[in-house]
């Protein structure tokens, strides 16, 4: 015989405090759920972080490419595809154009200035053997593995030749598909964007664009200005191998700070191989040149384009180039003007709301 429920009890109906119907429950789970996938949206980045790279290195390139076809559409009324197609033809021209008329001497040149470099090294680690201050073949081995490890082992298959060449090729056939239509791109980012967000984040899109093709420009300028100012004044002052040094400067000036150090240390080692005079003309070469680059030529882009800080930019490198590498390094400048433009019109926001919010108040 069972027993019966006592006379006057109340039934229980609500849910228990482990049902889904809880609203203990399904707070808690809520909570977890975010957590849970912050922390895996944290793994995948990790893990996929060269494809990020590799991806954005990609819009940077329809960057430039985009900037070329707005610039051509100012004078060539034609379809976007036609004007893309013309940028693309004249860039593989310059380029084989340039490969054939110096290729031969820039090879032979390239060849010359890797023996140079090595004698002018090894004459420096025996001037410092001999003042005691270069430290021993075992202590080098040492700090050479750390360095190496320090740039982490998501970043070791750059370094290899077939891995420089697939990413090269994948960055470009990226940038090409993004800048024959870079509008379905944008919507398809924004259809993942809430729809009460979608206007703000596509005017933070357009600005970012705007911006990166505004700081291409100017970068590519400098470039131009640097490589040339370089080869000629090198040329004049009797360096050897003035043209390679010319196009590495022209190079190298598309990472700040740290190219025109790596640049400058290049020339300086060259010239100073060929005599003393020729060593204070390299000097001399690469102060003005970068006084000039920094002091009206920096000046005017920075005007029209996006104005980083010096001290901005190169902790942004170093940061990059250390968890990322070379390819890091080479985006630190886009990366960092891109969160500085969407980081600027998030502070435009809430001073707009501020504004709202006090042109409603009463007036006492």
């Amino acid at each position: 015989m069972t027993d019966s429920p006592a006379k006057g009890a109340p039934d229980v109906t609500e849910a228990a405090p482990l049902e889904w119907r809880s609203g203990f429950a399904r707070r808690e789970l809520q909570r977890a759920s975010i957590w849970i996938g912050l922390a895996g949206a944290l793994a995948l980045v990790v893990l996929l972080v060269q494809p990020l790279l590799i991806i954005f290195a990609g819009l940077v390139f329809a960057a430039v490419l985009d900037g070329g076809v707005r610039l051509l559409g100012r004078v060539l009324p034609i379809g976007r595809g036609w004007r893309l197609l013309i940028i693309c033809l004249l860039a593989v021209a310059f380029l084989l154009g340039t490969f054939y008329l110096t290729g031969v001497e820039v090879t032979q040149q390239v060849t010359q200035l890797r023996s140079t470099l090595e004698g002018q090294a090894d004459k420096v680690t025996g001037w410092l053997n001999r003042q005691g201050i270069m430290p021993g073949a075992s202590d080098v081995s040492g700090l050479a593995r750390q360095a190496m490890g320090s740039i982490g082992r998501i970043t070791s298959w750059v370094g290899t030749a077939v891995g420089a060449l697939t990413t090269f090729f994948m960055i470009l056939v990226i940038g090409l598909f993004v800048a024959m239509d870079p509008r379905i791109y944008q919507r398809g980012l924004e259809w993942m964007v809430p729809r009460a967000n979608r206007a703000e984040f596509r005017l933070v899109l357009e600005r970012v664009g705007r911006v990166l093709r505004r700081l291409l420009a100017g970068r590519l300028l400098g470039m131009l200005v640097e490589g040339v100012l370089t080869g000629v004044a090198l040329m004049i002052g009797g360096v050897p191998m003035a043209m390679i040094l010319g196009i590495l400067t022209g190079l190298l000036a598309f990472i700040p700070n740290i190219g025109a150090f790596i640049s400058g240390a290049l020339m300086i080692a060259v010239g100073f191989s060929s005599g003393v005079d020729t060593g204070l003309w390299a000097i001399g070469t690469y102060v003005i040149v970068q006084t000039f680059d920094g002091y009206v030529l920096l000046p005017i882009v920075a005007k029209k384009t996006v104005d980083l800080p010096p001290a901005l930019t190169l902790g942004a490198q170093i940061m990059a180039g250390a968890l990322f590498g070379i390819l890091g390094l080479a985006l630190a400048d886009p990366m960092t003007a891109a969160i500085k433009t969407a980081l600027e019109r998030s502070s435009e926001r809430e001073d707009e709301r501020d504004g709202s919010a006090g042109s409603g108040d009463p007036v006492e």
